[in-house]
Protein backbone atom coordinates (compact mmCIF):
# COMPACT_ATOMS: atom_id res chain seq x y z
CA UNK A 1 0.00 0.00 0.00
CA UNK A 2 2.47 2.62 -1.12
CA UNK A 3 -0.62 5.40 -2.76
CA UNK A 4 -3.67 5.75 -0.74
CA UNK A 5 -6.40 8.53 -2.10
CA UNK A 6 -8.50 9.15 0.56
CA UNK A 7 -12.52 10.18 -0.66
CA UNK A 8 -13.94 12.44 2.24
CA UNK A 9 -12.00 15.13 4.69
CA UNK A 10 -14.57 14.88 7.86
CA UNK A 11 -14.09 13.60 10.83
CA UNK A 12 -12.93 9.76 10.53
CA UNK A 13 -11.21 11.12 7.36
CA UNK A 14 -9.12 13.67 8.95
CA UNK A 15 -8.32 11.02 11.87
CA UNK A 16 -6.99 8.44 8.82
CA UNK A 17 -5.20 10.57 6.64
CA UNK A 18 -3.21 11.54 9.92
CA UNK A 19 -2.69 7.86 10.76
CA UNK A 20 -1.77 6.68 7.49
CA UNK A 21 1.14 9.95 6.23
CA UNK A 22 3.56 8.31 8.44
CA UNK A 23 3.42 4.80 6.48
CA UNK A 24 2.46 5.23 3.08
CA UNK A 25 1.71 8.45 0.47
CA UNK A 26 -1.21 9.85 0.58
CA UNK A 27 -1.48 11.11 -2.71
CA UNK A 28 -4.86 12.79 -3.14
CA UNK A 29 -7.57 14.18 -1.03
CA UNK A 30 -10.86 14.69 -2.07
CA UNK A 31 -13.96 16.47 -0.85
CA UNK A 32 -17.28 17.98 -2.13
CA UNK A 33 -15.90 21.14 -0.81
CA UNK A 34 -12.59 22.01 -2.29
CA UNK A 35 -11.06 24.05 0.22
CA UNK A 36 -11.93 21.28 3.17
CA UNK A 37 -9.81 19.30 0.86
CA UNK A 38 -7.22 21.49 0.35
CA UNK A 39 -7.07 22.53 4.34
CA UNK A 40 -6.69 18.70 4.91
CA UNK A 41 -4.11 18.24 2.17
CA UNK A 42 -2.18 21.23 3.57
CA UNK A 43 -2.16 19.95 7.08
CA UNK A 44 -0.53 16.09 5.96
CA UNK A 45 1.60 17.57 3.23
CA UNK A 46 -0.10 16.11 0.13
CA UNK A 47 0.20 18.06 -2.97
CA UNK A 48 -3.11 17.06 -4.59
CA UNK A 49 -6.81 17.96 -3.64
CA UNK A 50 -9.93 18.03 -5.59
CA UNK A 51 -13.78 18.30 -5.62
CA UNK A 52 -14.13 16.20 -8.40
CA UNK A 53 -14.13 12.31 -8.11
CA UNK A 54 -13.47 12.16 -12.34
CA UNK A 55 -10.44 13.63 -11.24
CA UNK A 56 -9.08 11.04 -8.75
CA UNK A 57 -5.93 9.43 -9.69
CA UNK A 58 -6.10 6.41 -11.48
CA UNK A 59 -3.14 4.55 -10.25
CA UNK A 60 -3.36 4.54 -6.44
CA UNK A 61 -2.81 1.15 -4.42
CA UNK A 62 -6.23 1.89 -2.40
CA UNK A 63 -8.86 4.05 -1.97
CA UNK A 64 -10.53 4.76 1.24
CA UNK A 65 -14.02 5.98 1.64
CA UNK A 66 -14.73 7.86 4.59
CA UNK A 67 -17.79 10.25 3.80
CA UNK A 68 -21.47 9.97 5.18
CA UNK A 69 -23.10 6.62 5.02
CA UNK A 70 -25.66 7.55 2.51
CA UNK A 71 -23.06 9.49 0.13
CA UNK A 72 -20.90 6.17 -0.12
CA UNK A 73 -23.08 4.74 -2.78
CA UNK A 74 -22.82 7.28 -4.77
CA UNK A 75 -18.93 7.67 -4.28
CA UNK A 76 -19.36 3.92 -5.67
CA UNK A 77 -21.28 4.11 -8.71
CA UNK A 78 -19.53 7.23 -10.53
CA UNK A 79 -16.10 6.14 -10.03
CA UNK A 80 -14.81 3.12 -12.51
CA UNK A 81 -13.17 0.10 -11.22
CA UNK A 82 -9.55 0.32 -12.11
CA UNK A 83 -8.86 -2.78 -10.41
CA UNK A 84 -7.53 -1.31 -7.08
CA UNK A 85 -8.57 -2.10 -3.47
CA UNK A 86 -11.46 0.15 -2.48
CA UNK A 87 -12.79 0.23 0.71
CA UNK A 88 -15.54 2.00 2.76
CA UNK A 89 -15.00 2.93 6.89
CA UNK A 90 -18.55 2.88 8.02
CA UNK A 91 -19.68 0.25 10.72
CA UNK A 92 -23.42 0.40 9.85
CA UNK A 93 -23.53 -0.24 5.69
CA UNK A 94 -22.57 -3.36 4.56
CA UNK A 95 -19.66 -4.92 1.95
CA UNK A 96 -22.20 -5.32 -0.62
CA UNK A 97 -22.52 -1.53 -1.45
CA UNK A 98 -19.36 -2.58 -3.72
CA UNK A 99 -20.47 -5.85 -5.41
CA UNK A 100 -20.82 -5.92 -9.39
CA UNK A 101 -19.04 -2.71 -8.72
CA UNK A 102 -15.60 -3.36 -7.90
CA UNK A 103 -13.51 -6.69 -8.00
CA UNK A 104 -11.29 -5.93 -5.24
CA UNK A 105 -12.78 -4.60 -1.92
CA UNK A 106 -13.54 -4.47 1.82
CA UNK A 107 -14.26 -2.48 4.57
CA UNK A 108 -12.22 -1.68 7.39
CA UNK A 109 -13.90 0.42 10.40
CA UNK A 110 -12.34 1.96 13.22
CA UNK A 111 -14.68 1.97 15.79
CA UNK A 112 -13.92 5.10 17.90
CA UNK A 113 -15.68 8.68 17.94
CA UNK A 114 -13.95 11.27 15.93
CA UNK A 115 -13.90 14.84 15.74
CA UNK A 116 -12.43 16.88 12.82
CA UNK A 117 -11.10 19.14 15.45
CA UNK A 118 -9.64 16.97 17.60
CA UNK A 119 -6.65 13.88 15.83
CA UNK A 120 -7.64 10.78 17.68
CA UNK A 121 -4.30 8.71 17.40
CA UNK A 122 -5.12 5.47 15.79
CA UNK A 123 -2.78 2.68 17.01
CA UNK A 124 -5.01 1.54 20.07
CA UNK A 125 -8.13 1.99 17.81
CA UNK A 126 -9.81 -1.46 17.48
CA UNK A 127 -10.71 -1.70 13.53
CA UNK A 128 -13.00 -4.28 11.93
CA UNK A 129 -12.15 -5.14 8.43
CA UNK A 130 -14.24 -7.61 5.52
CA UNK A 131 -12.91 -8.43 2.13
CA UNK A 132 -14.18 -9.89 -1.36
CA UNK A 133 -11.85 -12.52 -1.00
CA UNK A 134 -8.63 -13.71 1.04
CA UNK A 135 -6.22 -11.91 -0.82
CA UNK A 136 -7.99 -8.92 -0.60
CA UNK A 137 -8.68 -9.32 3.08
CA UNK A 138 -4.82 -9.51 3.73
CA UNK A 139 -4.15 -6.64 1.69
CA UNK A 140 -6.90 -4.42 4.15
CA UNK A 141 -5.96 -6.16 7.27
CA UNK A 142 -1.61 -5.04 6.09
CA UNK A 143 -3.40 -1.35 5.83
CA UNK A 144 -4.92 -1.65 9.11
CA UNK A 145 -2.16 -2.64 10.44
CA UNK A 146 -0.40 0.42 9.61
CA UNK A 147 -2.58 2.57 11.71
CA UNK A 148 -2.95 0.23 15.01
CA UNK A 149 -2.16 -3.40 16.45
CA UNK A 150 -5.77 -3.88 16.87
CA UNK A 151 -7.50 -5.12 13.47
CA UNK A 152 -9.82 -8.11 13.53
CA UNK A 153 -11.92 -9.79 10.68
CA UNK A 154 -15.64 -8.96 10.99
CA UNK A 155 -18.45 -9.70 8.68
CA UNK A 156 -21.54 -6.98 8.06
CA UNK A 157 -23.54 -8.66 10.97
CA UNK A 158 -20.58 -8.74 13.42
CA UNK A 159 -20.08 -5.48 12.75
CA UNK A 160 -23.56 -4.10 13.24
CA UNK A 161 -23.86 -6.18 16.29
CA UNK A 162 -20.45 -3.77 17.43
CA UNK A 163 -22.32 -0.48 15.81
CA UNK A 164 -25.16 -0.91 18.31
CA UNK A 165 -22.68 -1.92 20.92
CA UNK A 166 -21.04 1.62 20.49
CA UNK A 167 -24.04 3.44 20.23
CA UNK A 168 -25.33 2.50 23.44
CA UNK A 169 -21.70 3.07 25.06
CA UNK A 170 -20.70 6.25 23.40
CA UNK A 171 -23.82 8.45 21.79
CA UNK A 172 -26.18 7.16 24.36
CA UNK A 173 -23.57 7.75 27.23
CA UNK A 174 -22.52 11.02 25.71
CA UNK A 175 -26.23 11.96 25.57
CA UNK A 176 -26.52 11.07 29.61
CA UNK A 177 -23.79 13.49 29.97
CA UNK A 178 -25.67 16.36 28.19
CA UNK A 179 -28.89 16.43 30.04
CA UNK A 180 -26.89 15.85 33.46
CA UNK A 181 -25.50 19.13 32.54
CA UNK A 182 -28.69 20.53 31.46
CA UNK A 183 -29.53 19.49 35.49
CA UNK A 184 -26.75 21.02 37.04
CA UNK A 185 -27.73 24.50 34.51
CA UNK A 186 -30.59 24.70 36.27
CA UNK A 187 -29.46 24.29 39.26
CA UNK A 188 -26.55 27.03 38.90
CA UNK A 189 -24.17 24.01 39.24
CA UNK A 190 -20.81 23.59 36.74
CA UNK A 191 -20.51 20.68 35.17
CA UNK A 192 -17.14 20.12 35.91
CA UNK A 193 -18.18 18.60 39.37
CA UNK A 194 -19.29 15.34 37.37
CA UNK A 195 -15.78 14.87 35.74
CA UNK A 196 -13.89 12.71 38.67
CA UNK A 197 -17.07 10.67 39.04
CA UNK A 198 -17.14 10.18 35.25
CA UNK A 199 -13.52 8.97 35.03
CA UNK A 200 -13.58 7.16 38.15
CA UNK A 201 -16.43 4.93 36.41
CA UNK A 202 -14.86 4.47 33.11
CA UNK A 203 -11.47 3.69 34.62
CA UNK A 204 -12.88 1.02 36.36
CA UNK A 205 -13.87 -1.04 33.27
CA UNK A 206 -10.04 -1.69 33.11
CA UNK A 207 -10.50 -4.06 36.11
CA UNK A 208 -14.28 -4.70 36.42
CA UNK A 209 -16.61 -5.77 34.32
CA UNK A 210 -19.68 -3.12 33.39
CA UNK A 211 -22.03 -5.43 35.15
CA UNK A 212 -19.41 -5.46 38.45
CA UNK A 213 -19.52 -1.84 38.04
CA UNK A 214 -23.30 -0.80 38.45
CA UNK A 215 -23.82 1.46 41.33
CA UNK A 216 -26.90 3.86 42.09
CA UNK A 217 -30.19 3.74 43.68
CA UNK A 218 -31.74 1.31 40.78
CA UNK A 219 -29.64 -1.69 41.17
CA UNK A 220 -30.47 -1.38 45.36
CA UNK A 221 -34.21 -0.87 44.32
CA UNK A 222 -34.26 1.99 46.28
CA UNK A 223 -37.58 3.19 44.95
CA UNK A 224 -38.23 6.30 47.72
CA UNK A 225 -34.27 8.30 45.79
CA UNK A 226 -36.20 6.93 42.48
CA UNK A 227 -39.07 8.42 42.99
CA UNK A 228 -38.00 11.74 44.79
CA UNK A 229 -36.00 12.11 41.54
CA UNK A 230 -38.64 11.41 39.12
CA UNK A 231 -40.80 14.05 41.25
CA UNK A 232 -38.06 16.61 40.28
CA UNK A 233 -38.04 15.85 36.45
CA UNK A 234 -39.95 16.59 33.70
CA UNK A 235 -40.47 15.42 29.89
CA UNK A 236 -37.84 13.47 27.89
CA UNK A 237 -35.61 13.26 31.04
CA UNK A 238 -38.04 11.84 33.77
CA UNK A 239 -38.84 9.28 31.41
CA UNK A 240 -35.39 8.27 30.69
CA UNK A 241 -34.49 7.99 34.22
CA UNK A 242 -37.51 5.90 34.76
CA UNK A 243 -36.75 3.45 31.51
CA UNK A 244 -33.17 3.30 32.70
CA UNK A 245 -33.85 2.39 36.54
CA UNK A 246 -36.38 0.01 35.59
CA UNK A 247 -33.57 -1.45 33.00
CA UNK A 248 -31.14 -1.65 35.76
CA UNK A 249 -33.65 -3.35 38.20
CA UNK A 250 -34.68 -5.63 35.66
CA UNK A 251 -31.18 -6.92 35.25
CA UNK A 252 -30.34 -7.05 38.81
CA UNK A 253 -33.58 -8.77 40.39
CA UNK A 254 -33.34 -7.48 44.43
CA UNK A 255 -33.06 -10.68 45.55
CA UNK A 256 -29.77 -11.47 43.15
CA UNK A 257 -28.44 -8.50 44.40
CA UNK A 258 -28.94 -9.51 48.27
CA UNK A 259 -27.34 -12.30 47.69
Amino acid sequence: MKRVVIIGSGNVATSLAHGLVAHCQVAQIYSRTLNHAQALAHDIGCPNATDELKALIPDADAYIIAVRDDAIADVIATTPDNGALWLHTSGSKPIDLFANHRSRYGVLWPMQSFSREMIVPLDEVHFFAEASDDATLADLMALGHLMSRHVVEADSNKRRQLHIASVFSCNFANHMWTLANEVLDEAELPFEALLPLIRTTVDKLDRLSPAQSQTGPAIRHDNRVIDSHLATLHGDKRELYRLISQSIMNHYPLDDHAQ
